[in-house]
């Protein structure tokens, strides 16, 4: 295709192109990466990022699902030798065949922002870090602290698997189109696999935190049992871990829902 004409936003990609080099430098800066890491972007859109990232890393696997953005990228960013293109769904992209300590730098499509937060938390073993841009809204429930309005699932599950920090915000005049929401910029240090529970106690884990959060004004008994666990059961695992059935979700700390996952999974 001709390089005379920028490809245009699509709406169904959730399509907003980062147009603020200042924001750029920002984001390269706080990715601190080193010349050996190799770096996935997701949604590179027209490069404004993607060659900043060339710049610094050994390696850029960029990830766009638009074909037509895909070609002018191909076009436009020949020089950079280190760029490796792939067209395709960053949802089913095997992130666990990527190198040990890989980093994820990128403008997440919004619409789709949570559920890659869980592939890549599914990858843990291949990523380092995350330093991502998504809404300010998402961002808050990320950093959420026990007994606020924006702490739930999201906080609790991101916070077991990393260590979160709300770098800086970014406002919607820094895109076009401008998205109708601000932005802000979030890094998660993933924690090592070996330091982490087996399998069996991170799926109980995230049934107990689901199940707890399932009906936010219920107690912890009332939501959970409504969750499909026995009552008496219940009855016995607050006994056993102090943590009183009468509270709710939002007063426990990750800690208190790893202890109440581990004695539920072996009742």
């Amino acid at each position: 295709m001709s390089l005379s004409r920028l490809p245009y936003p699509r709406k169904r990609f959730s399509q907003n192109f980062l147009i603020d080099q200042n924001i750029v430098k920002k984001i390269v800066a706080r990715a601190a990466l080193r010349p050996d890491e190799t770096v996935v972007e997701i949604g590179p859109g027209r490069g404004a990022l993607t060659g900043a990232l060339c710049q610094v890393a050994s390696r850029v696997l960029a990830i766009e699902i638009d074909t037509e953005l895909f070609h002018y990228l191909q076009q436009d960013l020949t020089h950079y030798s280190n760029l490796e293109l792939s067209l395709g769904d960053a949802l089913a992209y095997p992130y666990q065949t990527l190198p040990p300590k890989t980093v994820v730098v990128a403008n997440l499509p919004y619409n789709i922002s949570t559920p890659l937060l869980f592939t890549f938390f599914e990858a843990r073993g291949s990523i380092d870090r995350m330093i991502l841009m998504v809404q300010l809204e998402v961002a808050k429930r990320l950093v959420g602290k026990t007994g606020t309005r924006d702490y739930g699932v999201l906080s609790v599950l991101a916070q077991y698997f990393a260590d979160v920090d709300l770098a800086f915000k970014v406002s919607r005049t820094c895109f076009r189109p401008r998205p109708d929401v601000e932005s802000a910029i979030v890094e998660l240090r993933l924690k090592p696999v070996d330091e982490m529970d087996s399998p069996e106690d991170i799926a109980q884990f995230i049934r107990v935190v689901k199940a707890a959060f399932s009906h936010r004004r219920k107690t912890l008994l009332n939501a959970m049992r409504d969750a499909g666990m026995a009552a008496n059961v219940l009855k016995s695992v607050f006994d056993g871990t102090g943590i009183h059935g009468g509270r709710r979700a939002e007063t426990l700390t990750v800690q208190d829902f790893q202890r109440l996952a581990r004695v539920l999974l072996y009742r």
